[in-house]
């Protein structure tokens, strides 16, 4: 039934032309942006067709800066446009990153793109920054430029704080590796501790989960195509273990309803026999958006079909597991395309 409800689009699907048009319900909006991007050197005409597959929801822009663009076209806020990243790119506004930080500041100020880009080009650059800095920086930074009134505070708190920029995301690099150790160094029946699973191991025996191999999409269904997208594999995996990669939303995920949140085994109350079905799905609830929120992305949402893909799994009780129960639906799911 949970795959026939994805299958046959009983979710009223989140589209971003409509989220752009909620935030700007004006009849320009298509004109605005097209010409803020023909400012850029891209042709009015070009600049439209480009706006109008927004708008229908053809695609939807997959650089940050396209997005800014659109925000600063629009006169959107800081929080919209926080809100049209997570859409477009699974991240809000880094506030370690100092062109998002600068994009930010102007956006709450009032400020147009291209003295945006103007002000960011007259601050010195930005070092590189691993993910071994202080989990908890971005929120501080975030905190700190929130106090800045003047253009001379941003300049002043921006130099003052340059050695501790990076575009890298480091709070979701945490969470994933505390989720991936779990299941690379899986505790046996006996309580003992099995051999290390390869990152291979991990993807075939946990992150496989009844998914088709193989990156042609042809032949797929709207909604096949939105689950399959970005599926995580070992090679994605390898990449962000190293550094080369972000952590996807969905493969974070993902690893929630496999690990089921429970790390080092630890004790977790859903667990217990006591709590009723809707008990349990509020704590999941909480506990995954608290998640997404500390790593700068946006929560759950019913009308995302992954998103109510997760919520069904997360109801998974008794002798079913949260991976199985989502395992089942995707064997339902993509059975016409194996």
């Amino acid at each position: 039934m949970a795959a026939a409800y994805l299958r046959d689009l009983r979710i009223p699907l989140r589209r971003f032309g409509d989220v752009l048009r909620e935030m700007y319900p004006y009849p320009d909006l298509s004109l605005r942006v097209a010409a803020l991007f023909a400012e850029g050197g891209t042709a009015l005409e070009s600049g439209k067709r480009k706006v109008s597959n927004w708008l229908s929801s053809a695609c939807k822009p997959g650089s940050r800066e396209d997005v800014f663009r659109i925000a600063f076209a629009l006169d959107l806020s800081e929080e919209q446009a926080d809100r049209l990243l997570g859409l477009c790119t699974d991240y809000g506004i880094n506030y370690r990153c100092g062109r998002e930080l600068v994009y930010a500041w102007c956006l709450r100020s009032g400020r147009g793109y291209r003295d945006a880009r103007k002000l960011y080009r007259s601050l010195p650059p930005e070092p590189p920054q691993g993910v071994n800095a202080d989990i908890e920086l971005t929120h501080r930074l975030h905190w700190l430029f929130l106090q800045a009134e003047t253009e001379e505070d941003l300049r002043r708190y921006y130099q003052e704080n340059l050695p501790y920029f990076g575009s890298y995301h480091i709070r979701s690099y945490f969470y994933f590796q505390q989720y991936i150790g779990c299941l690379i160094r899986p505790d046996s029946s006996n309580g003992e501790q099995e051999k290390p699973y390869s990152l291979e191991q991990v993807t075939e025996v946990y992150l496989s989960m009844h998914m088709p191999s193989g990156a042609d999409r042809r032949g797929y269904s709207a909604i096949q195509k939105l689950i399959k997208r970005n599926w995580p594999n070992a090679t994605a995996l390898k990449n962000i273990v190293s550094q080369k990669q972000e952590v996807p939303r969905k493969l974070l995920l993902l690893l929630y309803i496999i690990t089921e949140n429970v790390k080092n085994g630890e004790y977790a109350e859903t667990d217990e026999d006591y709590l009723s079905l809707e008990d349990r799905l509020d704590s999941h609830w909480w506990s995954v958006n608290a998640m997404l929120s500390d790593c700068g992305m946006p929560g759950l949402d019913p009308r995302n079909a992954f998103d109510w893909l997760v919520l069904y799994a997360l109801t998974a009780t008794g002798d079913e597991s949260m991976s199985e129960r989502m395992e089942k639906v995707l064997d339902d799911l993509f059975e016409d395309v194996r």
